[in-house]
């Protein structure tokens, strides 16, 4: 079976069409910059990847744009639409309604509305997809797949701030969390690398991109993570400054003025990477000015670093213990020197990095030696091969 699997950012359209026979990407492509004049669309795998041109006003057309390339008679991959089975969507917040994905109908459709106020960038974005698809191919199966679903599993605990409780009772503030999605994928794939059963593991999954999150996962289940009420919370990352004292924010108003526009201009996109080392958020650019003598680039890595190691430290204690140590996403995948800085010096706790195959690239891999108590793993996320298993899944 085919399934289709969209990922609408509030300007974007990403896309998957995967045979669940294989578990193979048949094809895929990105619909970039929509809703502007400068809107483009890149479509095919590798080699075979071409550039449409074409006005991308909405989200919509976006959508029929990539129906169209799907079907293409030059560049497309099926002959028609009854080649799809299924489509999966990418939600980013489900609230406390959603524990798991769900084949999509009216009122799941309201939650996901109801949800737009907590995440108001992404879910109309992907209530858009949902219209469209519904729209162009009714008798298509839709399942929505939740980015806070996986994290519904945790004790109050770990989600209640520490307020009042009418502010959780009546204007559900808590800790929801944020790259369920990923963490749940790379924790199946560690229990299969490992050879061992999922509910019998404590895991760290540390999913570092330009966005950053830690789960503690134990026996396959969400405990504890660094993401809360917004992304924003947390680890630093690539331009979000994570988690500061909240008596900044009062100070930045009462004593500089500003308004909640600039502070949260001020703390998702100014900070991070970008805001410590005055030069990049990319982290390879960040490494490469610290090597040339840049202070401000050193210092980002090294906060960057002890971010991780912080709440690295602190799921090791809520955990009672940790099996294995999981590193994905941009960052964690292809950052030896950033792995070797968090993980530095933890020999006493049974943490031991072998550099040969923390220096090594590619795939699925162990970077712990082989005496070392805890397994340090590498494991590349695929958020779309997880939501088309879901579709599969639900769909049988």
């Amino acid at each position: 079976m085919n399934v289709l699997v969209l990922n609408a950012g509030s300007s974007s359209l990403k896309y998957q069409l995967v045979d669940m026979d294989t578990e193979e990407v048949i094809t895929r492509g990105l619909c970039e910059r929509v809703g502007t004049p400068l809107s483009f669309h890149k479509h095919g795998v590798d080699s075979d990847e071409c550039v449409i041109h074409r006005p991308l006003p909405s989200h919509h057309a976006a959508v029929l744009a990539v129906l169209e390339a799907l079907t293409h008679p030059e560049y497309g991959a099926i002959a028609d639409l009854s080649e799809i089975q299924g489509i999966g969507h990418r939600v980013v917040h489900g609230g406390d309604y959603f524990a798991e994905s769900v084949i999509i109908t009216d009122e799941v459709i309201a939650r996901i509305e109801e949800c737009s106020q907590l995440a108001p960038l992404h879910n109309p974005a992907a209530l858009a997809g949902i219209q469209s698809c519904g729209e162009l191919m009714p008798d298509k199966v839709q399942v929505a797949t939740f980015d806070t679903a996986f994290h519904q599993s945790m004790p109050p605990r770990a989600y209640r701030y520490a307020l009042p409780p009418e502010y959780y009772e009546q204007h559900r503030i808590r800790r929801y969390g944020f790259h369920g999605t990923s963490h749940r994928y790379v924790a199946e794939q560690a229990a299969l690398f490992l050879q061992r059963p999922l509910d019998e593991l404590k895991l760290i999954t540390c999913h570092l991109g330009n966005g950053c999150s830690l789960t503690a996962i134990d026996g396959g289940r969400s405990v504890d993570t660094s993401m809360g009420f917004t992304p924003l919370e947390g680890l630093m990352m690539g331009t979000r400054s994570g988690s500061i004292d909240p008596a900044i924010v009062l100070y930045l108003i009462d004593e500089l003025g500003m308004d909640t526009a600039e502070i949260g201009a001020l703390l998702n996109r100014l900070s991070g990477l970008l805001g410590v080392s005055q030069s990049s958020n990319d982290m390879r650019d960040v490494r490469d000015a610290a090597e040339a003598g840049n202070a401000d680039a050193a210092l980002a890595l090294e906060l960057y670093a002890h971010a991780v190691l912080h709440y690295l430290g602190s799921y090791v204690f809520a955990l009672g213990g940790v099996d294995a140590i999981v590193f994905t996403a941009g960052v964690g995948e292809n950052s030896a020197d950033m792995r070797q800085k968090i993980l530095t010096g933890l020999e006493g706790l049974g943490i031991c990095l072998d550099a040969e195959r923390n220096a090594a690239r590619g795939g699925e891999r162990t970077i712990s030696s082989d005496d070392s108590q805890v397994k340090v793993l590498v494991i590349p996320t695929n958020e779309e091969l997880m939501i088309a298993r879901d579709v599969k899944a639900l769909m049988r």
